[in-house]
């Protein structure tokens, strides 16, 4: 029975073990495997029959050993080996980023005049066409301005027929001063003539003073030259008397001797006072000569200049008779002042149509197509010239995508983006790259990044790519600056 019941269980588990024992041989198989674990090895039925005293022992297999366990394994580790291999050659061909946005012509909107506003004609999100009146200021002040400068044209005018009416008066004056003019300058020119003649007799006067002053010098020298000898003749006279009183006192020479050399010492010294006198004199003479020839080119520099002031009446004369001569230029003159006054005409005419352009920038309309943003005015709000008054999203958006520098080297122009908005993550954009910004965004910031000073800590840096859609995208779709995206390009 028990044989029956062994085969029975070991048909219907295969992977089983199947063994029949008595109790002692389980107790034996217990003792002798004393390393078995409860995970290796389970008793899932142990069965005695009374009769035979037999017992039916089931041992299941590990798990990892099952078939249906390697073949899951199996098929598990091929498809991970399968999409990871996909997933590879994926992202060798595509590059994206979380790191971008939409993008679009935001124009702001600004007055051209101050003042305050009278009609505001659109509200928040409304559409626009382009030249659309989205707003008035109040135009009373403008048109007072425009009234202004036509009254300062017609004035203008007036000037300008009193210009051509001076040009005849102009004519017969200078007629006039030509004739007078001619008569003056011969008159000056006579004065002149006398001036030059007193001029020549000064300078005549100055040659003898100079000849004076020669002779006066001629005669000092000689008598400095009578000095020096009369010097000598002194020294030696004295230096007689000192050796003739030596000898006289040594009773070598009588004393009339001596006499003799004093008298001859005093003479000597005589003569000397003398011809210093003559010295003195002649450098007396010598200061009057140039006295005399200071006072002579003084008289000349006097006449000469009297010559320059006959002269330069003549010249006066002679302006006065160019400028009556001037008559065409004065008349040239006149008819200048009249174009002048002409000129002045468009110049206030180009005022006139400033005002009118003032006036006409008082009605504010669309510059382009688009959806009205950030209004900012309400009627009677007093205005300033390029104060932001609303914005006008124009519908031709695109998307500025920030790659890290890693990722540029990969992108060019012209390749295949697909574009995932997260307004709409059920719908993928086409679209393409159209450039790459020659400059990281850090670069361009209000205040860039200094590296040169203080530690350095490099951080990847990432570059603005504009993408554009490949077909506009459809209204139903509002994409709007601002709105977050994720590109990914195809680079491959």
């Amino acid at each position: 029975m028990a044989e029956i019941l062994e085969k029975e269980e070991a048909e219907g588990r295969p992977e089983d073990t199947v063994e029949s024992k008595t109790g002692a041989e389980v107790s034996a198989d217990i003792v002798e495997d004393p390393d078995a674990q409860a995970g290796d090895v389970e008793l899932e039925s142990v069965e005695t029959e009374p009769i035979s005293g037999s017992t039916v022992i089931v041992r299941k297999r590990k798990i990892y050993r099952r078939p249906l366990f390697l073949i899951v394994a199996s098929v598990i580790l091929i498809l991970g080996l399968i999409f990871g291999i996909r997933y590879w050659l994926y992202a060798r061909s595509h590059e994206s980023t979380d790191d971008a946005f939409i993008d679009g012509h935001v124009v702001q909107i600004s007055p051209k005049i101050a003042g305050y506003v009278a009609k505001v004609y659109v509200t928040d999100n409304q559409p626009v066409n382009e030249g659309d009146l989205i707003a008035e200021i109040d135009a009373r002040d403008y048109e007072t301005r425009l009234q202004q400068a036509q009254a300062a044209l017609d004035a203008g005018l007036a000037r300008l027929r009193e210009a051509r009416t001076g040009i005849e008066l102009t004519r017969a004056n200078t007629r006039a001063s030509t004739q007078q003019a001619s008569a003056v300058v011969e008159q000056a020119r006579s004065g002149v003539a006398a001036q030059r003649a007193a001029a020549a007799a000064e300078r005549t006067r100055i040659s003898q003073a100079g000849a004076g002053v020669s002779t006066a010098q001629a005669n000092l020298q000689q008598s400095r030259a009578q000095v020096t000898a009369a010097e000598a003749e002194a020294a030696r006279a004295s230096a007689d008397v000192a050796r003739y009183q030596e000898l006289f006192q040594r009773d070598e020479i009588s004393r009339q001797r001596l006499d003799q050399a004093i008298a001859a010492s005093q003479t000597a010294n005589a003569q000397l006072d003398a011809a210093r006198g003559r010295v003195a004199a002649a450098a007396a003479q010598v200061n009057e000569a140039r006295a005399a020839e200071t006072t002579a080119a003084e008289n000349a520099r006097r006449a000469q200049a009297q010559i320059g002031g006959a002269q330069a009446g003549v010249n006066e004369a002679l302006g006065r008779l160019a400028q009556a001569n001037t008559a065409p230029q004065q008349v040239a003159v006149s008819e200048a002042q009249a174009e002048t006054a002409g000129a002045s005409i468009e110049q206030l005419r180009a005022a006139v149509e400033e005002a009118q352009l003032e006036l006409s920038y008082t009605k504010i309309y669309a510059p382009e197509t688009g959806r009205v943003t950030r209004k900012a005015v309400e009627e009677g709000a007093l205005v300033q010239v390029g104060q932001p008054l609303m914005a006008i999203v124009s519908g031709e958006v695109w998307v500025t995508a920030n790659f890290k520098e890693s990722q540029i080297g990969r992108l060019q122009p012209n390749q295949p983006v697909e574009i995932v908005v997260d307004a709409y993550p059920g719908k993928i954009f086409k679209g393409h790259v159209d450039s790459i910004q020659a400059g990281t965004g850090a670069r361009f910031s209000l205040i860039p990044p200094e590296n040169a000073t203080g530690n350095y800590v490099k951080v990847v840096q990432r570059v603005p790519v504009k993408i554009v859609f490949d077909e506009p995208p459809n209204s139903q779709f509002l994409l709007a600056p601002g709105m977050s995206v994720e590109p990914e390009v195809k680079v491959k």
